[in-house]
């Protein structure tokens, strides 16, 4: 049996910004490479020598879908480097003494403004025709992200527009919370959009953010297998898990469609 999107008992569709909307997880990991590059270059000036940050290997284990400041500290800690938690001014390139978890944040997140000024962002074709269909159908729909830029990765892969409410890391950075597992960003972005999680799917290819819509009775959750954890993503909550969006069929709110590939 296919996939399948009821949608008569919908009222809205949160979705992913990262890995499912817009791919763009190289200019994630090449912005982080050279954040630790250029912070550990400053180390080994002042005498200390710590191993690089490798893609993919400490992206997926550190960064992959995770806070920046969170990054920042369990990367820094697994290498025995200790830091500064105190508030910086992400402006200025600190030296060794100086470089805290808000300062080295801050910086890959100009880092990842160049990389998307320089390579732009390429959306997914799957997730803007299901996007297109799903607001025709008259539902409501939300970007979601931990990532404090995802209304440029938007911006740049030319989506914004598809959007009833857009949420990112810079709003859950201004509101204080937590990150997924916890639900409390997608009952936040529920209540703006003015519906309830039992009327709202949430489509993710996160493990945290699967589980973060199981605790937040969201449902149906929609994941997509993007790194062959299929079963994974069921147990944590999964009710249907695609290989890409294109396989999805659409049922209800007028008439049927078949989202897959000819």
């Amino acid at each position: 049996m296919r996939p399948t999107l009821h949608l008569d008992r919908l009222e809205a569709v949160m979705v992913d910004v990262d890995d499912v909307v817009a791919d763009a997880e190289q200019l994630h990991a090449i912005a982080w490479q050279n954040t630790f590059e250029e912070f550990l270059r400053r180390r080994t000036g002042s005498g200390e020598r710590v191993p690089d940050f490798e893609v993919p290997a400490d992206y997926l284990r550190y960064a992959r879908g995770r806070p920046s400041e969170e990054t920042v500290r369990d990367f820094l800690t697994a290498r025995g480097v200790k830091i500064s938690t105190r508030p910086a001014d992400p402006s200025v390139d600190a030296g060794p003494s100086e470089d805290t978890v808000a300062s080295l944040a801050a910086r890959k997140d100009l880092w990842f403004t160049r990389e998307l000024r320089a390579r732009g962002a390429r959306p997914f074709p799957a997730a803007v025709e299901l996007l297109h269909e799903l607001r025709a159908r008259g539902l409501r729909t939300a970007a979601v992200s931990w990532d404090r830029n995802a209304r440029q990765l938007l911006a740049s892969a030319h989506v914004a527009d598809l959007f009833d409410v857009t949420f990112d890391g810079a709003d859950v950075a201004a509101l204080g919370l937590p990150p997924a597992p916890d639900p409390g960003v997608l009952v936040e972005v529920a209540h703006r959009l003015g519906v309830s999680p039992r009327r709202t799917a949430v489509v993710t290819s996160r493990l945290a953010e699967v589980t973060a819509a199981w605790h937040g009775c969201f449902e149906p959750i929609v994941a997509v297998d993007r790194r062959g954890c299929r079963g994974e993503l069921y147990e944590a909550g999964a009710h249907v898990v695609v290989d890409d969006l294109a396989d999805l069929v659409l049922v209800g709110r007028r008439h049927e469609r078949s989202l897959v590939r000819r």
